[in-house]
């Protein structure tokens, strides 16, 4: 009896001991995780991040980099932000492709010339905590250009005038806006707006997304009835920085595309419900050939952006 009760001493023990150490492994593992994973793991267990977003974490991505290049030049292929509303001149490289399309079009054999191009912009994330660090306004701009060694008059220090007074810019009718310059913060604020049961979708393709003939393949999913989503758009910064917005009531699908040379995506499309305070004029409503207040128009989310979405 002593023999058996010192051996559940002996295995309890290690059992313990074991426990611990696997603890503790646990613990360093975590630990040498990037801020950012860190924070998503914590706040959205058992939720993937997608590509768009994990291939902008860096374990190393403490500081801004020093030899940033500026683009001033997105086009309204990359980003679709206030050309709802506003006077638009948008004359299209190629009179054949699409960016706007009616929701009923979203169904396998629909073809159309579009592309799924990304952002040239590559910055990547930095912790929430540096990049707090780092003023983010107008009123601050010498501080900091002086921050990135730029020099004022640059190209670079207009892109990044730019990308600030954009985030300063008039708040349209009915849009909750916010710019984020972190990822923890980017998800704060979609959590804020739809709750902690939230998961970020976007764009995936196979390979290139050259301007070509794409094909809706069966499929597709529709993921909601009408809401508010969160729409995230990358900036050109000298970290990544994220123009967040909502507009109004809109409808999401996940759409299987194949393109004319086999390229397959699986593509976020955007339909917004309410048009009604869109520019009768702006390109949109032109080509769909609708006027406000009609259909839904709907786009594709380029590569690079994101939807957060709830489950």
């Amino acid at each position: 009896m002593e023999f058996c009760f010192s051996h559940i001493i002996a295995f309890l023990t290690l059992t313990l001991v074991a426990r611990a150490s696997y603890a503790a492994a646990a613990r360093d593992t975590t630990s040498t995780l990037p801020p950012q994973l860190h924070y998503w793991n914590s706040v959205l267990q058992g939720t993937t991040m997608p590509k768009a977003l994990s291939e902008l974490v860096q374990p190393d991505s403490v500081e801004p980099p020093k030899n940033f290049v500026g683009y001033n030049h997105h086009g309204v292929e990359d980003r679709t932000l206030v050309i709802y509303t506003q006077d638009d001149d948008t004359h299209l490289k190629d009179p054949t492709q699409r960016i706007f399309f009616l929701e009923k079009e979203i169904k396998p054999g629909t073809t159309m010339k579009y592309s799924l191009g990304r952002n040239i912009a590559g910055e990547t994330f930095l912790p929430r905590k540096t990049a707090e660090s780092i003023p983010f306004s107008s009123s601050k701009l010498p501080e900091i250009l002086n921050k990135f060694s730029m020099k004022p008059g640059s190209v670079e220090a207009a892109v990044i005038q730019e990308t600030i007074q954009e985030c300063e810019s008039e708040v349209l009718r009915g849009e909750d806006r916010y710019c984020a310059t972190s990822l923890e913060s980017m998800l704060d604020f979609a959590m804020s707006k739809l709750g902690r049961n939230v998961q970020a979708i976007s764009t995936e393709v196979e390979k290139g997304a050259t301007l070509q003939n794409y094909t809706v393949k069966p499929g597709v999913k529709k993921l909601n009835e009408g809401g508010n989503f969160i729409l995230c758009h990358k900036l050109t910064y000298a970290y990544a920085v994220f123009f967040c917005h909502t507009f109004g009531q809109t409808r999401a699908y996940v759409v299987p595309l194949e393109g004319a040379d086999g390229t397959t995506a699986n593509a976020v499309a955007i339909c917004h419900l309410d048009t009604s305070a869109w520019n009768p004029q702006n390109h949109p409503l032109q080509e769909v050939k609708l006027k406000p207040g009609g259909l839904p128009v709907c786009h594709y989310l380029p590569q690079g952006h994101i939807a957060w979405v709830p489950k």
